[in-house]
């Protein structure tokens, strides 16, 4: 059958041409629209347990509390959305996002810690670090920002820090987002690709992929020598953005006893995403022991 063949349709002249194209118009419509009401399904999902966060939120403030929740992870691992679904909802008064830019030249002469403490919650507030003082502990140190003696002065003493902070009563929940080499780099070339998120590259970020090991060896390090009782890991797998969001609403909700809990949600951990610091350092060093090597 010819392409130029004719159709009456509805009562209208139509090519076969014009159908082919039609059709695959309706099919690439109805997999946007599929992927839509998928999004729009999770976002759903995260909605109870963002509803519990406003709870957690009035208890820290009736009980004049401090919290401070620490998002560490490598570059495009999903740290920002995440921060996004956490305080979607929560009373803006009473919370903060930090993002802290490089060390000014006054902060470098400073009291490492003390361009962070200046970000610290007062009674009733919770503050949600975007990175850390483990900016030592990670980029600072792989990309050679600080000296040797300044990482060996951090590593031995934020446990002592961490350690004090808690023991003063400020809640500390600290999130390391775990993400695999091929899902960093697709992640990286959408940002390429997409206006809307070329910001969000930086020249630190276009060296991730080569520095890739040397990140892992370092994750090791930080995560095996600061993991506390006090002030313990958990690493969030973080491959599928969603499961990633909605484990990591529960790690926080977890995390205090609050007021009201509804205690018909679901507040158990999947075990394939979220595990503990020590386990992470089991099974990276079975990785060492098997390959020779950690793996990510």
């Amino acid at each position: 059958m010819e392409k130029n063949s004719v159709f009456e349709i509805d009562g209208e002249n139509i090519s076969l041409e014009e159908l082919i194209s039609s059709f695959k118009n309706s099919k690439m419509k109805k997999g946007s629209e599929s992927k839509a009401e998928q999004k729009r399904k999770q976002e759903q999902e995260l909605k109870p347990y963002q509803a519990e966060l406003i709870k957690l939120q009035q208890h820290i403030e009736a009980t004049d509390q401090k919290m401070i929740i620490l998002f560490e992870g490598r570059d495009a691992a999903g740290k920002g959305g995440t921060i996004r679904r956490v305080t979607r909802y929560m009373d803006e008064k009473h919370y903060r996002i930090v993002a802290l830019g490089r060390p000014t030249a006054e902060q470098k002469s400073q009291w490492f810690y003390q361009k962070y403490i200046q970000h610290f919650p007062r009674g009733g507030e919770i503050v949600l670090f975007d990175r850390s003082w483990y900016n030592r502990a990670m980029v600072e140190s792989v990309f050679d920002f600080c000296t040797k003696k300044e990482y060996d002065d951090f590593m031995k003493g934020v446990k002592g820090f961490e350690k004090d902070l808690t023991r003063q009563g400020t809640i500390v929940v600290k999130l390391y987002y775990s993400v695999t080499k091929d899902e960093q780099a697709n992640r990286f070339e959408r940002r390429k690709n997409d206006p809307l998120r070329q910001w969000k590259l930086s020249e630190i970020d276009m060296q991730a992929q080569e520095r890739w090991d040397d990140f892992t060896n370092t994750k090791y390090t930080m995560i095996k020598q600061t993991h506390s009782h006090n002030a313990p890991w958990t690493v969030v797998r973080s491959n599928d953005k969603h499961k990633a969001r909605l484990e990591s609403l529960k790690v926080i909700l977890n995390a205090v006893n609050y007021d009201q809990r509804d205690e018909s949600l679901d507040f158990t951990l999947n075990a394939d995403v979220v595990i503990s610091g020590a386990r992470e350092i089991e099974i990276m060093d079975a990785q060492r022991a098997s390959s020779g090597k950690f793996i990510g």
